[in-house]
Parts: C-alpha cells; structure tokens; sequence
C-alpha cells in the first residue's frame, strides 16, 4: 500500500480503515490496546470483566469483515480518488484467542501503556498470521470456539474446524477454527 499510494492516500485510507474496525470492536465492548501500522490490537474482557467476551470478539471480527467488504464497495465508486487496484482488494486477517493475560501499565520507567502479554495473547497473534497459509481471515483458536458456543445462544457465529497446527513457542498442536 505505502508504495502505490501517496503519503496523503494512505493516511486517508489508515484512517478510515482503522475508524472503522475501532469503532466496531468498542461497540461490541472491546478495549482498543494498540495499532501497529495497520494492525488493530483489541481485547475483550479488561479492564473489567465482560460477560460473553469471546462470543462479543467474534461477532466483532465477522462485523470487521463485512466493513471491509462494505469499504471495498464504497472505494470502486469513488473515481475521483483512483485508488489503485490493490485499495479496492484490501482483506483483512483477525486472530482470535480467549485465556488469561497479564493485563495492566507496562513499559519503560519513562513511558508505558495500558497493554497485555502472555501466552494467550501470542495464540491470538498466531492466528492472525495463520490465518494466511491456511487460505481464512479470520482464524481461533479453540479456546475462543468453546467460550463464544457457551454464549452464542441465537447462533451468530459458525466455526468450521480447520485442524490442528503447531505455532512458534508451541510444542503441543492448537485446533483451530
């Protein structure tokens, strides 16, 4: 993108595209952790707790998905702006886990932010970057499949099972979805 778009192109399109999937994951009572680059950093469930937190990010990542196709649409009728072929394909890959994490103010003695670490959050990372080789985009781990189905009770969200993988720092296999 940062090479076939100009420095105002791609701030505009950053922007639009990262409202659009911070506004979804608040309103489905997500805490926007970070951004890096065009990567949105979410969690559900801190700083307080949140009832149905795993169900509340899937339905976040399908609403993100559909906002992307929504956006896609919405670039192919603006001629004036030209977006180049590469805008009107953007796809996005989530990655979602459910576990506990190290929650809180961390950083350097000089300057810190309100993030997360642990075990679960690198699964969650994983996913995301998964998600790729195995043709989704939006990829869970187990974890995150059984706590949405015990919430989910008006069916909004379906898993298709896609297997087991071994991730980097891991030396058992995940289930994924």
């Amino acid at each position: 993108f940062s090479e076939k778009l100009s420095a105002t192109q791609l701030v505009e399109l950053m922007n639009e595209y990262l409202t659009a999937c911070t506004d979804i994951v608040q309103a489905e009572g997500g805490t926007l952790d970070k951004f890096i680059g065009d990567a949105v950093v979410a969690m559900y469930g801190a700083p307080l707790a949140l009832p149905g937190h795993a169900q509340r990010a899937c339905v976040a990542a399908l609403r993100v998905q559909k906002r992307c196709a929504e956006l896609r649409e919405k670039w192919r009728h603006e001629p004036q702006k030209n977006w180049p072929e590469i805008v009107l394909k953007l796809q996005t890959r989530i990655g979602l886990n459910t576990g506990r994490a190290v929650v809180g103010n961390m950083g350097s003695e000089t300057r810190f932010s309100y993030t997360m670490m642990g075990d679960t959050v690198n699964l969650a990372a994983r996913m995301e970057s998964g998600a790729k080789a195995w043709g989704v985009y939006t990829m869970c781990a187990d974890p995150t499949r059984r706590a949405c189905e015990e919430t989910d009770l008006e069916g909004q969200v379906v898993f298709r099972e896609l297997g087991r993988v071994v991730v980097k720092g891991r030396t058992a296999p995940v289930p994924i979805h």
